[in-house]
């Protein structure tokens, strides 16, 4: 043996005679022959029947991940091998879902490093690569970084080659080779994509949403044509008792869907005796999402596509609302002495306060949506004047002094150690400039109301003045024509105190806050500010794609807007708007998501979300928009916005 392994160890160099003459030495032509499947053997071994007896030669190795991914990482993905140098028989002749193929995605980080995942994907090699609808897992997240590369969960293209942040404008920095790349991957390519469900029928007949459903007759003649127009309504809020008690609804009365309430009541409390909480269920194409608060139960019906934490923002604010009219203890106890209460007596006169509401969330609420308020557009120097004003005139009784223009917060006076949530503030605009019962009351208003954001346990006071702009007889019949936005066009001053015989107290001051205002100049600012109106996309950034933009600072909790026109001037065009900003909320808000940057691409538009620390960023353009571009202009937005901070958002405001 020792004589084989030796001369299988010498190299081929023609002494073939020498080699014979051992095997016949050894005796080993005549031993026993192990028949073995027909392989190639080296030269040197060829017929040695001991050697393959005792040493078979090692199966070809089985592919690895390691191998497979070298295999990947030097091809294209498109352009897949379609053999391999392997003794093993090939089973499938292409990749099934058994084994499926493998992509490498690589993504810089501004640090310097890398990071390489690999995805198993099915690819068609005559064809591009789809994302379809995407993941929206983050390859690797970094606390403080903003350099997350664009990539699109929508159905797009995978673009080869490294993504560059978008803050690489903002911080001057250069545009790398990798954004390069990626610009010219995405030039020209048309995205044949999967839209979400139709707006055109979701949609349809929209104007008519808010028309209220005809009252039922007593003999009943009419309930199947009164039930069709309340299943046609896109959105529904109803608010009912643990006991099955009625007590809101925005369409129909409740002896037409008194039926649809008990049906909800028993699903609510089938789930609440199995020790479960029913938080929501989708079912004939609308979305329904329950919330429980103390004795009462709120359900949203939306076939809006809004997520599940949208609809409880919305079902929250209309709790907030009842809790403004009888706030917490006035609640508890009620239903405490008798589980059964009638509550719609307590809360008669508010149905208009919670309609409006419910409505103002249909047609889609951008305060809402961002938690957050929008200011009137001045200079920072005059704001400060304002700010000086109220508290060189401020009463000793006051809590919280503000002045809001069209709808937009001018100026706030607040305690050093307290301030104002949005979502109170947005309780007091609906109230001011979405109901219809303060815009009746004339130009003065002393209204008792729970700040639940401030303290649910109690009530303050709030004194309301409209202020008379001094128009002639001709603008004041104008606007007396077009009461829906009269109040909104007007400047209107808001004290608020916690001491409910302040009414005089707080007149006085407004008197002289107004009279300064005027001596100052400062209510002619304001003025015009308000007949300006919103700013447009081309005043920002000339020549832009984008259509329409939301930035929301989210140290000042406050956003600002351009105006919807000229691309959204109806109220169906606004509502498509809405829809497609609640889209890419969600998407970037969702549980377990750390996107920051998101682009999306639909039929009619193409739209983009971009989140950090500081703020947040959505913008819309049209169809044909090139991301490269979107981008750019995005980077515009945030450069303006930061220049601009002190003249469109409060900053701190007045504090004593």
């Amino acid at each position: 043996m020792s004589d084989v392994t030796k001369s299988k160890a010498e190299p081929t160099d023609g002494r073939s005679d020498e080699r014979e003459q051992t095997k016949a030495e050894s005796g080993l032509e005549h031993s026993s022959r192990v028949d073995l499947p027909s392989i190639e053997l080296p030269e040197e071994v060829e017929g040695n029947d001991t050697f393959e007896a005792e040493q078979p030669p090692p199966l070809p190795p089985r592919p690895g991940r390691a191998n497979l991914l070298r295999r990947t990482s030097s091809v294209a993905p498109a352009a897949f091998p379609s053999t391999q140098a392997s003794a093993r028989p090939r089973l499938q002749a292409t990749a099934t879902t058994a084994v499926s193929r493998t992509d490498i995605h690589t993504q810089s980080f501004q640090d310097g490093s890398r990071e390489t995942s690999t995805t198993s994907t099915q690819r068609s090699p005559s064809t591009r690569a789809w994302t379809g609808w995407g993941s929206t897992r983050r390859l690797k997240i970094h606390d403080g970084d903003e350099s997350a590369s664009i990539r699109s969960y929508a159905p797009t293209q995978e673009a080869a080659g490294d993504a560059e942040s978008l803050l690489g404008d903002v911080l001057g920095s250069e545009q790398t080779s990798g954004w390069n790349i990626l610009s010219k991957q995405l030039e020209g390519t048309v995205f044949q994509l999967a839209d979400a469900p139709d707006d055109e029928e979701i949609l349809h007949d929209f104007d008519h949403e808010f028309d209220e459903v005809d009252s039922l007759d007593s003999s009943a003649d009419n309930e199947e044509e009164l039930l069709n127009q309340w299943k046609s309504k896109r959105k529904h809020f109803l608010i009912l008792s643990s006991a099955g008690k009625p007590i809101y609804n925005r369409h129909g009365d409740d002896n037409l869907i008194s039926g649809y309430i008990g049906v909800v009541q028993t699903i609510i409390s089938f789930y609440e005796s199995a020790g479960d909480q029913l938080k929501g269920f989708t079912a004939g194409g609308a979305r329904f999402v329950v919330m429980a608060q103390g004795p009462l139960y709120l359900v949203a019906i939306s076939k809006l596509g809004e997520s599940d934490s949208q609809l409880r923002v919305q079902l929250e604010a209309l709790y907030m609302q009842i809790l403004s009219t009888l706030t917490l203890p006035n609640l508890t106890h009620l239903f405490s002495n008798r589980p059964s209460t009638d509550l719609r007596r307590p809360l008669q006169g508010t149905e208009p306060l919670l309609s409006a509401l419910a409505d103002s969330f249909t047609r889609g609420s951008v305060p809402t949506l961002f938690s957050a308020l929008e200011c009137l557009k001045i200079r920072k120097s005059h704001r400060e004047v304002i700010n000086n004003t109220l508290l060189l005139k401020r009463c000793e009784s006051l809590l919280y002094g503000l002045v809001v223009a069209g709808g937009r917060l001018v100026s706030v006076v607040r305690p050093r150690r307290h301030s104002l949530h949005p979502s109170d503030l947005r309780l007091i605009f609906n109230m001011l400039f979405e109901a219809e019962g303060v815009k009746a009351g004339g130009g003065e208003n002393w209204i008792p109301l729970c700040l639940p954001g401030f303290n649910k346990n109690g009530y303050l006071y709030m004194y309301v003045s409209f202020i008379d702009q001094h128009e002639d007889e001709n603008q004041k019949e104008n606007r007396e024509e077009s009461s829906a936005t009269s109040r909104q066009d007007e400047v209107t001053v808001l004290l608020i105190s916690a001491n409910k015989e302040s009414f005089y107290d707080l007149r006085q001051m407004r008197d002289d806050v107004v009279e300064e205002l005027e001596k100052n100049g400062s209510m002619g600012i304001i003025r015009r500010a308000i007949s300006r109106g919103r700013y447009v996309a081309t005043d920002i950034v000339p020549g832009t794609v984008l259509q329409h933009f939301i930035y929301k600072s989210r140290a000042n909790v406050q956003f600002t807007m351009p105006s919807y026109d000229p691309y959204y001037p109806s109220l169906l065009a606004r509502r498509r708007l809405l829809s497609l900003y609640h889209n890419l909320h969600a998407v970037v808000h969702a549980r377990n998501a750390h996107l920051k940057v998101h682009h999306c691409i639909s039929r009619d538009a193409v739209s983009l979300a971009w989140v950090t620390p500081l703020f947040e960023l959505y913008c819309v353009a049209g169809p044909n928009a090139n991301r490269n571009a979107l981008a750019h202009n995005a980077n515009k937005v945030v450069q303006w916005a930061h220049r601009e901070e002190e003249r469109i958002f409060i900053i701190g405001g007045a504090v004593f």
